[in-house]
């Protein structure tokens, strides 16, 4: 790891090449908050990435409330599908909630899922789990730990991304 010159956090860096190590970056993304503008899919690239302000949870163990830009990306997307996201909304901001991976006919294809708060989400067909996590920008204090009315997402299945984006 590399350490953030104005703070000596260290700077989290990770890998995901399957769904045990998605969820690791799911667990450190949770919370963050990426504005609509900030989100892109490069399809010549076949690249989908975003930089959002994370909420720093290993920091928040230690008594610390902080959030730090980070950038996300995902390698080998095929299509990228949406609901409740518009792209003609450029400073909305989404709260992410989580990143998983459901698996596809085809091995090790299939789609990941970045659910955010209030019932949005994109949904990326990849040809396998291939993404980095990287703090890439200044740290700060923040006045509150985030928090969620989580049953809407205990009341059932989450509703298909049939939007494009």
């Amino acid at each position: 790891m590399s350490v953030n010159s104005l703070d000596k956090t260290p700077a989290l860096r990770l890998h995901a090449l399957d769904s045990e190590d998605l969820a690791l970056l799911s667990a450190h993304l949770q919370d963050a908050l990426v504005r609509v503008g900030d989100i892109a899919f490069l399809p010549g690239k076949r690249r989908f990435a975003f930089v959002g302000s994370r909420f720093d949870w290993a920091a928040e163990m230690e008594g610390r409330l902080e959030r730090c830009r980070a950038g996300l990306h995902f390698e080998g997307v095929q299509r990228v599908r949406c609901q409740r996201v518009t792209r003609d909304q450029p400073d909305m901001v989404l709260a992410l909630l989580a990143v998983t991976f459901e698996p596809g006919a085809e091995a090790p294809g299939g789609t990941i899922r970045l659910t955010f708060a209030g019932g949005a989400a994109i949904c990326l067909d990849v040809e396998c789990v291939e993404a980095q996590l990287c703090d890439i920008g200044p740290r700060w204090k923040t006045a509150s730990r985030p928090s969620h009315d989580i049953s809407a997402l205990e009341e059932g299945p989450s509703e298909p991304c049939r939007g494009t984006f």
